[in-house]
């Protein structure tokens, strides 16, 4: 199940009468078990365009499909059961709560979809597990490295039955060795999980575009247009 945008268009108020642009006839699909990244200078729309594909903004116009499903056209608490359910959001700050044990910031993410935190335990173990965490589970947040407090946030991210994963900024605050690591990772729990992944960086270097535990494809983003990169992931 991918994640497609066609023809999305977002503005927001510029004054008394104006509007500016922030997503300009934008149009990509993101594959299962592809990662697409997505680059370009700071302001040209790259976080606009990530949260109208998590139902976070509602477009002016143009069309968003998470699983076949098209979210647009849905009530508010619809797309907030998609969005709770379907969609893994990896931040660029881990926001992870300092009084939660590593386990219990996963387990989290049951309690908020309205389920009972305990059933999920082994879920959240294994996810922990396969990011490199066994061991770490009643381990506060404040021990933790900065790039061992980011595999928390991407396995976080993947409790639940997701469809699509939406990253923004993942290595901002990581060496580039780190960096380097949290990619690979995000592109092998991608296509291990089946996911369509569409992630937003500036950090070109830890890419890897197109090589064994890189990225799929590159797209740049200049002033709320998408104008190039690997057409296979643009509509």
């Amino acid at each position: 199940m991918s994640l497609r945008l066609s023809g999305v268009t977002l503005t927001y108020p510029d004054g008394d009468d104006g509007r500016v642009v922030a997503v300009d006839d934008a149009s990509l699909t993101v594959e299962p078990g592809q990662v697409i990244a997505l680059t370009g200078p700071s302001g040209c729309g790259k976080s606009s365009l990530l949260a109208v594909a998590g139902t976070l903004i509602r477009p002016d116009s143009g069309l968003v499909e998470i699983a076949g499903t098209a979210v647009g056209e849905l009530f508010e608490p619809d797309r907030a059961r998609i969005r709770r359910e379907q969609v893994g959001f990896i931040f660029q700050r881990d926001n992870l709560l300092p009084d939660l044990t590593v386990v219990e910031q996963l387990l989290l993410t049951a309690h908020l979809r309205g389920e009972r935190p305990s059933r999920h335990r082994e879920e959240a173990r294994e996810l922990l597990d396969a990011v490199g965490l066994a061991g770490q589970e009643e381990t506060l947040p404040r021990r933790l490295s900065g790039g061992m407090r980011q595999r928390v946030n991407i396995a976080r991210a993947l409790m639940g039955p997701r469809r699509v994963l939406l990253i923004d900024e993942p290595t901002s605050a990581l060496d580039s060795q780190r960096g380097h690591d949290v990619i690979e990772l995000i592109v092998r729990l991608t296509r291990e999980r089946h996911l369509a992944a569409l992630l937003v960086t500036h950090d070109l270097a830890s890419l890897n575009v197109g090589r064994p535990g890189g990225v799929d494809g590159l797209i740049e983003m200049l002033d709320g247009r998408l104008i190039g990169g690997d057409q296979t992931a643009v509509s």
